[in-house]
């Protein structure tokens, strides 16, 4: 009977794509991410969207002035949040397509894996570290 014990010379399985319970995990925490991301959004719209419910009509000219200016910048401000989180949304949900199209966790640099903590913190990640150090270090 043959020794099958680990053979040293033999070449090292490299995994190129994640099983489907693999996937299904990555699904789920991106269902939860989207669903909390869109609610955010919401909120974000809401607040540069909607007037102020709290009018200045009864206080001093001067006051006033401040707080209107105040209220344009937190309404730019959140307006670009909003921006910010759409994108987002929009990121979340490009990956919920990768995972359909089989795409899901393969770096678009290196074509190597994305490692699973990386996707399991930034699950919609199209870039491996190596790809991400090297993108951040040719910026500099």
């Amino acid at each position: 009977m043959a020794n099958q014990s680990m053979d040293s010379n033999a070449p090292e399985v490299v995994k190129t794509r994640y099983n489907k319970e693999e996937l299904e995990e990555f699904r789920q925490i991106i269902l939860e991410k989207l669903e909390k991301a869109r609610a955010d959004l919401a909120l974000l719209t809401e607040a540069y969207s909607n007037v102020n419910e709290n009018d200045t009509n009864d206080t001093s000219p001067t006051f006033k002035v401040l707080e209107e200016g105040y209220n344009v910048l937190s309404k730019e401000e959140n307006s670009r949040l909003a921006v910010r989180q759409q994108k987002f949304i929009t990121n979340l949900e490009n990956a919920l397509i990768r995972i359909e199209n089989g795409t899901y966790g393969i770096c678009r640099v290196t074509g190597k894996l994305i490692a699973k903590e990386r996707l399991k913190s930034v699950p919609h990640a199209t870039l491996s570290m190596e790809a991400k150090l090297k993108q951040y270090q040719t910026r500099k």
